[in-house]
């Protein structure tokens, strides 16, 4: 027998997904997560648990839930975020879910409040049985992941645990024991400025930006597409954004490239932005004249599972009792807050429910899987804690 009804996980999550909880770091004017943290604090208040509203900055809000054990077990935290990206796209429907056939519709459904909802409800689960477990659970739903991972950021100045499961929607029976790391870098442009009928003066920054990008995208070729990671698959290295130039009658002074490049483990952001000064070098050869200037904007590390073989031995158990199998390990071509828990020194690792379209109009969430994660949760805590 399930640890939770389909009905129940259809009612919360959809109850999560009408309240708008938009990162106002990625999308100006996003509500954050105020009021989806005070609803779901209110959803635990009937519990025995600790609940802290931790507003980490301004409007932004980290929940805590903490179940404390009878002592002498080791602690368990679980981490989802509780934040989502923008719904431009489909601004009438995002915040309306929507049930067809076994899939709920809706911004977040996946990504990530259906996982904050499959946390909570497997500890409300495990409550109602009465069992009593040495070790102490903390369920976290996070700030800011879409945007910068402020929430986990904070979290883990504090956080003490032994272990850690980062819940985001994948698929079942998978579980992600390593993944990308990333950089979002600037690569300035500096050219010299000259009215357009002195090409001999001027100096087209823009120019030297054609000549690089033509470089960046066939060392892209060379290098990563033909010989993608046999886990994370394919190493991130693409444009993202650009800016320059004053007018049309002007040679342009400036411009600015915006890349995002990704790590494998082992690698460092370094790494790249030596290939990519490289590349700047043969650029500034066919423009003399032309200067350019690397700017690192962010860099979040490669994540590595270490020392969990304890905690993935628990969801093992589980897995084979609630889904037949034990979990399939593999890596992801994408980042996750799991990096940031793992470089605090807290073994972690990272499953989900299936989903779909995230980041896009119509995302969606399985009930089934939700409904197999809970069970899942279920027992691995029981088994790691008892």
């Amino acid at each position: 027998m399930s640890s939770v009804s389909a009905a129940q996980v259809i009612d919360f999550i959809s109850d999560l997904v009408r309240i708008e909880s938009v990162t106002p770091w990625l999308v100006e004017g996003g509500a954050g997560e105020r009021e989806v943290v005070a609803f779901l604090a209110d959803w635990c208040a009937d519990l025995p648990v600790e609940i802290v509203q931790d507003e980490i900055a301004p409007g932004r809000f980290n929940l805590l839930v903490t179940w404390r054990g009878t002592g002498g077990g080791p602690t368990l935290c679980i981490n989802a975020h509780a934040d989502t990206v923008g719904y431009a796209g489909w601004v009438d429907t995002a915040l309306v879910p929507r049930l067809d056939g076994d899939r709920l519709y809706g911004l977040g459904a996946a990504d990530d409040k259906g996982c904050c909802a499959a946390a909570l409800l497997a500890l409300r689960a495990l409550i109602a049985t009465g069992v009593r477990l040495r070790g102490d659970l903390i369920i976290a739903c996070v700030a800011d992941e879409e945007g910068v991972s402020l929430g986990s950021e904070v979290l883990v100045k504090s956080l003490k645990a032994d272990a850690a499961i980062v819940i985001e929607a994948d698929a079942l029976p998978k579980v992600v024991v390593e993944h990308q790391g990333f950089g979002w870098i600037d690569v300035e442009f500096h050219g010299k400025a000259a009215h357009g009928s002195a090409p001999g003066v001027g100096v087209d920054a823009i120019v030297g930006l054609a000549e690089f990008l033509s470089r960046f995208h066939a060392w892209d070729l060379e290098h990563f597409a033909i010989e993608p990671e046999p886990r994370n698959g394919r190493t991130v290295f693409h444009t993202g954004t650009v800016r320059g130039g004053t007018d049309y009658a002007t040679y342009p002074s400036e411009c600015v490239l915006g890349i995002e490049i990704g790590t494998q483990p082992g690698e460092t952001l370094a790494d790249r932005v030596r290939e990519i000064e490289a590349i700047l070098a043969h650029t500034r050869e066919v423009l003399p004249g032309l200067t350019t200037d690397v700017v690192v904007r962010l860099d979040r590390s490669p994540f590595l599972a270490r020392g969990h073989e304890q905690l993935l031995a628990s969801l093992d158990r589980a897995a084979q009792l609630h889904l037949g199998t034990k979990l399939e390990q593999e890596g992801l071509n994408a980042w996750t807050d799991a990096a940031l828990l793992q470089d605090a020194g807290i073994p972690t690792v990272l499953l989900g429910p299936l989903g779909g379209n995230f980041h896009a109009p119509d995302e969606w969430v399985s009930i089934p899987e939700v409904v197999s994660l809970v069970d899942v949760l279920v027992g691995a805590i029981a088994d790691y804690l008892g």
